[in-house]
């Protein structure tokens, strides 16, 4: 036993001493594997508070850990000193729920899936939805500050949050947990560690503000012939259907052909796989149709040449499958094996243009398959490259750096973002410097500096080990 294994079980009960095993050590893409000095499992704010006294006073690495969903490697590391892992598991309680307001507090382990029940359950809904949500936990999801879906009608997880409770480096705990929508006492710190990916403390617990769960939804699939046809079909939609519109997906046919080569199984409404189509998703009030304003957008973009092909989902059942093709495209990507993965944002007005001359900036360096697919109404595009069959990606790991850096090139030369939803993690740290904003990264170093100023907090995520 360590010294500092030692001062851990003086400090924390048994239940939250754990084995540092390989589900804390990997990451869902399988490129890194992490290292530890421990895994802690605290059950409470005041325990997380007195793990982080400890490692302050020791000047112990330490990395908070979610459900070790992230794809940026923010919750491993294989270099430096062995960090503690600081698991949230065990904090996993609805504190509080406002059946009144529309507001719940969660500890930061609670699960994505679990609280979209709890929140079902009282007739409200939480709208953040992504492909991990059965394993994804909400104080991950607030420290990248999570898109996923539905971001063009409700916002980014930062957008969701009213207030958070959180333990600072110094073992101070920031109690700001409080479900008030107007509260303008001093600076807003809720927004300083959504977003900051554990480097500037541990959020442990979050106020939620949940929206009415809709009393009809609707969902379609239309074929378009390019992404310009795309972007008029958002466009169209956007005025004749408004607010009401919770998701708008943009889906490539190479995602396709790769569900029918490696799946996972998914039923495709199309016997010839389109090269583009979208799948539009309406939430709307008891007095809405969402049937009838998907078909007459239908009717009105075949008459203007903008689609050519489609289908309504005619019940609950069918809109879930319209989400399966679109939610275990990532699942088939993964048992291809990217080369390079991309998560960029880039002004919508921009995404056709992008998609056009990417390809040939990538072509320059190798032939490749592409699968491009994401959120169009938000501008967040994941542009993922792959090698053409017969070969594996570890025959273009030497390329690997090429093609990330010709995408990102593209990308901030149309005034985009090479970190769209993702976070930085330790996998886009070098991006962050050469493309961030000089002022910005300066007055991110200073806040660290100010935070955690023995740079215990998740070192080298986001900003570069010092």
């Amino acid at each position: 036993m360590t010294d500092l294994d030692r001062r851990l079980s003086e400090l924390l009960p048994a239940t939250a001493l754990r084995a540092a095993d390989a589900s804390y050590l990997e990451e869902p893409r399988g490129r890194w594997q992490g290292r530890a000095a421990g895994v802690v499992a605290p059950g409470s704010a005041e325990e997380v508070a007195a793990i982080l006294r400890l490692c302050n006073d020791t000047g112990t690495p330490v990395i908070p850990y979610g459900g070790g969903t992230g794809l940026v490697g923010g919750q491993l590391t294989e270099d430096g000193p062995a960090p503690l892992i600081l698991s949230l598991e065990r904090m996993r309680a609805i504190r509080s729920f406002d059946a009144e307001a529309g507001t719940m507090v969660v500890e930061a382990g609670a699960i994505l899936a679990d609280i979209h029940t709890a929140a079902e359950a009282q007739g409200w809904m939480f709208p953040l939805t992504l492909a991990s949500q059965g394993s994804a936990r909400i104080g991950g999801l607030l420290a990248t500050n999570a898109g996923g879906v539905n971001v063009i009608r409700y916002g980014n997880a930062r957008d969701l949050t009213l207030g958070i409770e959180a333990v600072l480096p110094d073992g101070s705990v920031m109690q700001t947990a409080t479900p008030l929508r107007k509260n303008n006492m001093g600076y807003d710190l809720r927004h300083l560690l959504i977003g900051a990916e554990g480097t500037l403390g541990v959020i442990t617990a979050a106020a939620l503000r949940l929206h009415p769960k809709p009393a009809k939804t609707g969902a379609a699939l239309m074929v378009v012939a390019s992404p310009e046809a795309a972007l008029a079909l958002l466009r169209l939609a956007q005025r004749r259907i408004g607010d009401a519109i919770s998701a708008f997906e943009l889906i490539g046919k190479q995602g396709l052909l790769f569900l029918d080569e490696v799946g996972p199984e998914t039923r495709q409404p199309f016997a010839e796989r389109p090269e583009w189509m979208c799948l539009i998703d309406l939430g709307m009030g008891a007095e809405g149709d969402p049937e009838t304003a998907l078909m007459t957008l239908f009717e009105e973009a075949a008459e203007d040449g903008l689609v050519t092909d489609g289908v309504i989902a005619q019940s609950e059942g069918q809109r879930a499958e319209f989400w399966a093709l679109r939610e275990n495209i990532p699942a088939a990507n993964r048992r291809i094996g990217a080369v390079s993965s991309h998560d960029t944002s880039v002004p919508v007005a921009r995404i056709p243009e992008f998609i056009a001359r990417a390809p040939e900036r990538i072509g320059a360096i190798d032939s490749f398959r592409l699968n491009c697919f994401g959120h169009l109404g938000d501008g967040n595009l994941h542009y993922n490259v792959f090698p053409m069959p017969g070969r594996s990606r570890s025959d273009h790991d030497h390329q690997r750096s090429a093609i990330k850096r010709a995408v990102h090139d593209l990308t901030v030369e149309l005034g985009g973002s090479v970190s769209a939803e993702h976070g930085i993690g330790r996998l886009k740290v070098d991006d962050l410097e050469r493309y961030g904003d000089p002022a910005k990264l300066a007055a991110m170093r200073a806040i660290k500096a100010a935070l955690d100023p023995k740079g215990i907090m998740n070192p080298g995520a986001v900003l570069r080990a010092r």
